[in-house]
């Protein structure tokens, strides 16, 4: 399938599902029109002229990658979708050469997926609860996944329209997340990150990576999208760690946008459910080789060779 019947596929099999509504986002919803908008208002400057097949691999914290688009932190609906529907995600994430983040609540199989070789990174949100949340710390790091995120932007738990989804949850200051950081030997990653200011005390409590993003409109309303705030998190970053970034990207297009503003990594979050409902392991396979394949062939088109060579100044803005 093309990655358009995929996703159409995809969403309607969810929709159908009592698990459908999922897919909305926080109150009004203005946040799922707005990223489109936002991404939709960047167009290329192209570079024809010696222009060089690209490739997409790339590593980022010790981690190596085919491709650098990779599945945005969720769990919820996935083991709703199908049986066994995180082990297939899992293979189809690994294929793709891909990277699997799951979020809370923590999957009781996790173990299991990071025995598949796919790549893992697991979320811990911060439970009003703390002992629950350092308890939640320790058992996904013996469980050995590769990365541990942080939801920082969960304080106030999660909504879906006017539905509380996460009602247990407190913000985290500094000397927790300090606290955090003494405790993982992992790479930590703050995730949820939307302004200058979060992403400099996010290097002070010693993030090895932060995510730029609005929760894929689940948590507050009249969020910016993260190339609203890019330029500004980057400037205050100075590359002292990477960033990666996520919200309403669907195609090749807006991850070479995602890289053309400084991320390393880009997030799919709806994209894979629509993989996974409408294919199972080969149609989230399948998602991140088309906006791959598509990435690449865009990459080539502005210049470049892949993706550390993406520049900001290939996007024109209006």
């Amino acid at each position: 399938m093309e990655l358009s019947e995929l996703y159409e596929r995809g969403e309607k099999a969810i929709r159908r599902k009592e698990f459908g509504f999922l897919l909305d986002g926080v109150e009004t919803q203005y946040i799922l029109k707005h990223d489109r908008e936002i991404i939709d208002g960047y167009k290329f400057s192209p570079g024809y002229i010696d222009a060089v097949e690209s490739e997409s691999s790339c590593t980022v914290l010790g981690i190596d990658f085919d491709t650098p688009v990779i599945m945005s932190s969720m769990t919820m609906p996935i083991p709703a979708i199908m049986d066994d529907g995180l082990i297939e995600t899992a293979l189809g994430l690994k294929a793709a050469g891909s990277l699997m983040w799951t979020g809370t609540p923590v999957p009781a199989n996790l173990a299991e997926i990071v025995k598949t070789g796919v790549p893992v990174a697991a979320n811990v949100k911060p439970f009003k609860d703390r002992e629950k949340m350092f308890h939640a710390f320790e058992d996904v790091q013996e469980m050995g996944v590769q990365w541990i995120g942080v939801e920082i932007d969960s304080g106030q738990g999660t909504k879906v329209k006017d539905r509380l989804m996460a009602s247990d949850c407190s913000p985290l200051s500094v000397l927790e997340l300090e606290d955090i950081r003494k405790r993982i030997s992992r790479p930590l990653i703050f995730k949820g990150i939307l302004s200058p200011v979060d992403a400099l005390k996010s290097v002070d409590a010693g993030a090895d990576a932060i995510v730029v993003s609005n929760h894929g409109g689940h948590t507050l309303d009249y969020l910016p999208h993260a190339f609203q705030v890019m330029d500004s998190i980057v400037k205050a970053v100075d590359g002292k760690i990477p960033i990666f970034v996520d919200g309403g990207f669907r195609r090749g297009s807006d991850v070479l946008k995602g890289l053309a503003f400084g991320a390393k990594l880009v997030g799919l979050g709806r994209p894979v459910l629509y993989g996974l409902a409408a294919g199972g392991r080969d149609g989230v396979q399948a998602v991140i080789d088309e906006i791959t394949g598509e990435l690449k062939r865009i990459m080539c088109m502005v210049g470049a060779a892949n993706p550390s060579q993406v520049k900001r100044d290939i996007l024109i803005e209006g």
